[in-house]
């Protein structure tokens, strides 16, 4: 399969994302230490779809919460739009994270509060928005995703896919240059599924918004991505444009990958504990992703 440059592909254009040469390890219980994402460099264009996949383990997820910072590098630099991510103050980092929605596997969405409030909840916070303002792009961003008529519904009368919806509309609201998805389709159903990946792709088609997506699901990366990295034990091992790939490399390349991530999960489930790396842990700030 072959490689492709983003700049080959895009001209000259500066990427939304670039990682340089970022690592970031973690203390196993045993006390050794894990690398999970080990020196790795990457460019992400403004209007793409990329997909992160590799088996469990392979870095994937913290990859994508360096990228807003939800974990810091323990070396090498993160830009979004531009701007070092890792020399801003938490002041500017929290207003920096308006530019960057992240959707994660759980919804997050805060249960005692209505549609309505969960999406307006990061336009609020910030105080920069009026009352028309906040009630008119709730409204357009819960009819970008098709849940218009849930604005005043709570998240307990709401099926697992229309969550994820008022989770996608809630990373919206602050009008972002990048969303960043964990996995957000790993706790639906298939049907479920397609639709939340039409909807992603309509959002990205309509308003430009870059997607960087972590799965393993081959058919997400099928149906919604244009580019794709592959990882390996914290390593960027293989790059490449979707539509450029024959279905048969598609599936080689990919499925190789998933066969094996379900090899290594039957595996970690006869393992001790001491082996595995922590999970890596929610903070407040995850809850409430603002």
């Amino acid at each position: 399969m072959t490689n492709h440059s983003p700049d080959t592909a895009r001209g000259n254009a500066a990427p939304v994302i670039r990682l340089q040469s970022v690592q970031k390890s973690f203390a196993l219980p045993s006390g050794e230490v894990f690398d999970a994402v080990q020196s790795l460099s990457l460019d992400i264009h403004q209007g793409d779809v990329f997909g992160l996949i590799g088996k469990s383990g392979a870095g994937k997820s913290t990859l994508l919460r360096l990228i807003n910072l939800l974990e810091r590098p323990d070396a090498g630099k993160v830009f979004v739009g531009g701007r070092d991510l890792t020399t801003l103050s938490r002041r500017e980092l929290r207003d920096m994270r308006q530019n960057i929605g992240m959707i994660f596997q759980q919804f997050n969405l805060l249960q005692n509060a209505t549609v309505f409030d969960n999406v307006a909840f990061p336009l609020k916070i910030h105080g920069r928005h009026s009352k028309a303002e906040i009630d008119a792009r709730v409204r357009e961003c819960l009819a970008l995703v098709g849940l218009a008529e849930k604005i005043d519904t709570y998240p307990a009368q709401l099926s697992g896919g229309q969550k994820q919806r008022v989770a996608i509309a809630r990373a919206l609201a602050p009008r972002p240059q990048v969303l960043l998805c964990d996995e957000p389709t790993s706790a639906l159903d298939t049907e479920t599924t397609r639709a939340l990946l039409e909807t992603l792709r309509d959002i990205n088609q309509k308003i430009g918004v870059t997607i960087v997506i972590v799965t393993h699901e081959l058919s997400v990366v099928e149906v919604l991505c244009r580019n794709v990295a592959i990882l390996e034990k914290g390593r960027l091992v293989e790059q490449f444009a979707v539509l450029d790939a024959s279905a048969e490399e598609r599936k080689t390349a990919l499925g190789r990958e998933i066969d094996e991530l379900v090899r290594r999960r039957e595996r970690e489930a006869r393992e001790p504990i001491t082996s595995r790396p922590l999970p890596v842990q929610r903070s407040a700030q995850e809850v409430a992703y603002v």
